[in-house]
């Protein structure tokens, strides 16, 4: 018995009793009341916390709840009765959209081909897209002037504040076809492609978006448009909260701006860019549907690059929901998996990850 009560007793070699170790009694109290310190917490910052209710309430019905929808992909395809009441039917979606067996061989065909569209896309997204708010990021540390900078910044952010059916319309009215039955000319962006002999005269008049070998570069290009700006707020943020002591110490060393830049101002970011990169490798399957839609829509010959797995499950929804709840589960699954070995690389190679 006293052998056991050295390991958390005190002796008092005065008196020859034991009495409690002083820091043992606080952490002890504070294990004790832990749930009644966290009610206090709430009740006094109880104001912030009903300003979370909303995101929650979003995060629990657009998040949470759609993943219950995830079981029709091992389960029978009914379109009338709901998940709950279809019968089990094991991985035969997964097997049908991997291996193309039985009636799915054209549909593991298109799926297939959705897939490669929709890694090509995310990675041509992120080998020119995520550079862009760097790059944009080190050219507003540069602007001395605190207007000029201010404009640039909100003439880059605005394209992000508008909706993707406006942005996709001035997209269209940019490269549109022409018609020599009505007499009308291609989009002025598409003149000036062909004056510039980027492009044929006969691509332009035709359209680029009704040419397949286009639609990439006009989807990358469009998605720099409109998200380079505003995505180069945290790397901003992050260069303005160097030192100047830094600045002033490389320039006793005698380093111009371009080597501040790589000496200074890119090692100072460096934990920014590569958390920044590895939330960008998770997201880079999610491809939304709506731009691709909007960009393909009524352009038949476009289908061969523009589709995704997204476009695809929403095509083949309406009469085997199962094989789009399947196809977009492998599509996440494949975004978890970029998570986590983007996260242990970043974290063996620079000591920096997500998690």
């Amino acid at each position: 018995m006293k052998r056991k009560a050295d390991d958390y007793l005190i002796l008092d070699e005065a008196t020859g009793t034991y009495r409690e170790d002083p820091e043992q009694v606080v952490r002890d109290d504070v294990e004790k009341h832990y749930w009644l310190n966290v009610g206090r917490t709430i009740l006094k910052d109880w104001r912030l916390y009903v300003m979370l209710v909303p995101m929650l309430l979003v995060f629990l019905f657009w998040r949470y709840m759609p993943m219950y929808e995830l079981l029709g992909s091992f389960k029978v395809d009914d379109v009338v009765k709901p998940v709950a009441d279809q019968y089990f039917k094991g991985f035969s979606n997964f097997k049908g959209l991997l291996m193309g067996t039985g009636t799915y061989s054209g549909l593991s065909v298109d799926f297939w081909r959705a897939m490669r569209n929709t890694f090509l896309l995310s990675f041509y997204g992120l080998l020119f897209g995520f550079p862009m708010p760097i790059i944009l990021a080190l050219f507003f540390n540069e602007v001395r002037s605190n207007a000029a900078r201010s404009a640039l910044q909100v003439m880059t952010y605005l394209p992000k504040f508008m909706s993707t059916v406006v942005m996709t319309s001035l997209v269209v009215m940019l490269i549109k076809q022409g018609s020599a039955a009505s007499n009308t000319p291609p989009g002025i962006l598409s003149q000036a492609l062909a004056s510039l002999g980027l492009i044929s005269a006969e691509t332009a008049q035709n359209g680029l978006l009704n040419n397949p070998d286009y639609f990439r570069a006009i989807y990358q290009v469009s998605g720099i448009w409109e998200t380079a700006g505003y995505d180069s707020i945290v790397f901003f943020a992050a260069i303005i909260a160097i030192s100047p002591t830094s600045y002033e110490a490389a320039q006793i060393d005698g380093a111009g701006k371009w080597a501040q830049m790589r000496y200074v101002v890119l090692p100072s970011i460096l934990s920014t860019i590569v958390i920044m990169l590895i939330t960008r490798i998770g997201s880079m399957l999610s491809i939304g549907y709506e731009k691709v839609l909007l960009l393909s829509e009524g352009r038949i010959a476009s289908y061969q690059t523009a589709e995704v797995v997204s476009t695809f499950a929403w095509r083949v929804k309406g009469s085997q929901s199962g094989l789009a709840s399947a196809a977009e589960m492998m599509n996440n699954v494949i975004g978890m998996l970029l998570v986590i070995g983007a996260n242990t690389i970043a974290r063996k190679a620079s000591n920096v990850s997500l998690y």
